[in-house]
């Protein structure tokens, strides 16, 4: 009798450990077994964040061209006026800084 239910519980855990064996990850070559969840999902997240790189390459790409097709000859006069601009200023400004310096030098001197 302990015979046929020893045999019963063996098949019993033979169908269950089964399913388990399957499920636990195959050794790698050197024996040990494979990496962890977390250098899982680590190795995903740097697959991802290459994936995302390269589509944003391409997004950028397009970006660039859009920007040269369509944006900077619109605003290119703009930008040139504004440069002007500031140039004008600058150079308004140290000429009125010479000329004082000049004038306060020749003051001081007579």
């Amino acid at each position: 009798m302990h015979k046929r239910s020893f045999v019963l519980i063996l098949l019993l855990l033979m169908q269950a450990w089964g399913p388990l064996l399957a499920q636990t990850p195959p050794k790698t070559a050197e024996g040990t077994e494979s990496p962890g969840m977390l250098q899982n999902l680590a190795e995903n997240a740097r697959e991802a964040k290459r994936k995302i790189e390269s589509v944003g390459g391409v997004l950028m790409d397009f970006a660039g061209a859009y920007y040269e097709d369509n944006i900077q000859p619109v605003t290119g006069g703009y930008f040139e006026w504004a440069s002007n601009a500031r140039r004008s200023f600058w150079e308004k400004l140290w000429t009125t800084v010479d000329n004082y310096n000049r004038y306060k030098t020749t003051n001081t001197t007579v």
